[in-house]
């Protein structure tokens, strides 16, 4: 008797199409995304970066499987077992290579947030390097986060789900603002996250999210003059030093990289890309796990000053502060997917109410219900209509099926 057929859920456009590749990889539930820039006359259907992705995901998986159409306007997913870095299903020793394209227009955080979401739940520590011409480690016009604050903002989230951060390592070995046009880069970054859970723990972060006691940075600058760093980070404590005297904020300095220059006359000639300056900043609150992070990086076209990016920075981490909440709008995608994730119990998680209100979020909360988690349960903070929302989230019980059960 043949298997009855999968039953597909089913979505349209590319919004959200990491995170549901996520959810379905972790639910093991088949997924069917039709109308993908359908609409688009000149570049319809799946982008390079997007291409790229399901690569990587097809390489730290088994058993995974991929049907795109002729147009690239329709995907079919049929997840598989998270795997990790195994040699000889797509790892080169213990790390998996994971090459992007020069056309990439994506920060490799977009990458790297849903990949550590899945490395928790895999059989094995992952283990990928992110190289080629595409690998932008800055932070992007098209709001992705630098490798910066991923590191210091996004990873130490995962120790609230008892998940080790001694054994999560984020490093770039070859920093890279964007390119000409906003594409491409030629950074190198490797991620080893070698911890693995059988469920993560249930999240209370319900309290109060305190005062901010201490401000970091990185200010970067590649293929520029150096004194942008130093510039940068006087603007930006011209703004902050009156409201926290503790503020530490490093200047790292690269040689932009070398990529292939495409010239017919001279096969292998070299050119110099993703030249730029930005500025990362995490504030840290007096309360334990409470992060705010900000990023603002100079545009590919240039005509701006460092000490303008320096400014904005610091404002936009001070508004970022102002919305409250004890996650940023960045982390809560990744802090309530663990949440519901996790064991079948009830947490509870404080977020402001204009992060909750966001797209991003309240798209969210819909796919978890359409994959089969429970309801989120809001209600305000002390009777306060214009304050935080307490978020109430159920655990699935999903856990890793890849882990033995200590």
């Amino acid at each position: 008797m043949s298997a009855p057929a999968p039953e597909y859920l089913h979505f349209t456009t590319h919004k959200a199409l990491t995170h549901r590749l996520v959810l379905s990889t972790l639910t093991g539930r088949p997924i069917h995304i039709s109308q993908i820039r359908s609409s688009s006359p000149t570049s319809p259907g799946l982008a390079p970066h997007e291409i790229s992705f399901l690569r990587l995901l097809e390489s730290i998986t088994n058993g995974s499987s991929f049907q795109i159409s002729y147009t690239g306007t329709t995907l079919t997913y049929t997840p598989g077992l998270i795997t990790g870095s195994v040699a000889g299903l797509g790892a080169s020793g213990d790390v998996i290579k994971c090459s992007l394209p020069a056309t990439c227009e994506r920060g490799v955080s977009w990458f790297l947030l849903p990949l550590c979401m899945l490395a928790p739940f895999a059989k094995k520590p992952v283990n990928v390097r992110f190289e080629g011409e595409g690998v932008i480690t800055a932070a992007t016009e098209k709001g992705d986060l630098s490798v910066d604050s991923v590191r210091t903002a996004i990873l130490p989230l995962y120790e609230a789900f008892g998940i080790m951060g001694a054994k999560l390592e984020l490093r770039v070995l070859q920093r890279s603002c964007a390119g000409p046009g906003g594409k491409g880069g030629g950074g190198v970054v490797e991620l080893r996250f070698g911890s693995q859970v059988r469920m993560p723990k249930t999240l209370h972060l319900n309290r109060s999210p305190g005062r901010v006691k201490r401000i970091r940075g990185v200010a970067y600058c590649t293929g520029v003059s150096a004194s942008n760093n130093s510039r940068m980070i006087h603007a930006a404590r011209g703004v902050l030093n009156a409201l926290v005297s503790d503020i530490h904020i490093a200047a790292q300095y690269d040689q932009a990289p070398l990529v292939r220059s495409n010239d017919k006359s001279n096969s292998s000639g070299k050119k110099r890309t993703g030249i730029g300056f930005g500025l990362c900043l995490v504030a840290e609150s007096s309360s334990v796990g409470v992060l705010y992070q900000a990023d603002v990086v100079a545009p590919s076209s240039g005509g701006v000053m460092p000490e303008d990016i320096g400014k904005q920075c610091a404002y936009q981490l001070l508004e970022i502060i102002l919305q409250g909440g004890c996650v940023t709008r960045m982390g809560a995608p990744t802090v309530l997917t663990l949440m519901a994730m996790g064991t079948e119990d009830v947490g509870r998680l404080r977020l402001g109410r204009d992060v909750m209100g966001t797209e991003d979020i309240v798209g969210l909360a819909r796919d978890l219900k359409k994959f089969g988690a429970s309801s989120w349960g809001l209600r305000d903070v002390e009777d306060d209509s214009n304050g935080p929302i307490i978020v109430s989230v159920k655990g699935t019980g999903v856990g890793n099926v890849g882990k033995g059960i200590a």
